[in-house]
């Protein structure tokens, strides 16, 4: 979808390798996952790409999860996002891009329909959602994963987990969640804990 000023959002807390947040224009490369004709009626919308061969990726784990994060989140069927998975060197690129920042990062966010806070994620009257586009990169995710364990209840250290653990923050962002202030943090945190228990708590 060309032609659509969106803000990226550097999604991660503050810890080594990731980023503050920060607002600035998207470009075509990100956001031609999504469009609005092709919204689903009554299932939402979600479309994974893998565009590297650091981690191998459970495309399915990653479409239900979000999937249950937008229907948790009380957003409407027929709504749509996208999470696209890249190396460190696409990372990077994006990093610089949008986020004005050397390196890779692990995860950035860039929302679309409510990013500004006029529509709410389950406003019957506008309809379903263009939530917008997570880029994630395991291999950065991977590095970090040691680290990331007991960061929520049930991360082991994994690497799945700590991929579980960005989509799902990544989504949150979509959704017009922040951690800038300790309370937005904590309530982020708290959302991110039930989702992320609702997934590693399955037989």
């Amino acid at each position: 979808m060309t032609g659509v000023t969106r803000s990226a959002t550097a999604a991660s807390e503050p810890a080594p390798r990731r980023r503050s947040e920060a607002s600035c224009p998207a470009t075509a490369d990100v956001s031609a996952h999504l469009s609005r004709e092709g919204a689903g009626i009554g299932e939402h919308s979600v479309l994974i790409a893998d565009r590297q061969s650091d981690v191998q990726i459970d495309s399915e784990r990653y479409r239900v999860l979000v999937c249950q994060v937008l229907e948790a989140e009380g957003v409407l069927t027929g709504s749509q996002a996208a999470v696209t998975f890249v190396g460190a060197d696409e990372m990077a690129r994006l990093n610089e891009t949008h986020m004005g920042h050397d390196g890779p990062t692990d995860v950035l966010a860039f929302p679309l329909d409510l990013v500004s806070g006029a529509q709410s994620p389950g406003d019957r009257r506008a309809g379903p959602v263009m939530a917008g586009d997570v880029v994630v990169c395991p291999a950065v995710a991977a590095s970090n994963a040691s680290t990331g364990a007991g960061s929520r209840p049930g991360h082991d250290g994994s690497i799945t987990a700590e991929i579980d653990l960005l989509v799902v923050h990544g989504v949150l962002h979509l959704l017009g969640m922040d951690h800038a202030e300790p309370d937005e943090a904590a309530a982020m945190r708290a959302r991110e804990s039930e989702h992320l228990h609702s997934l590693w708590s399955r037989p």
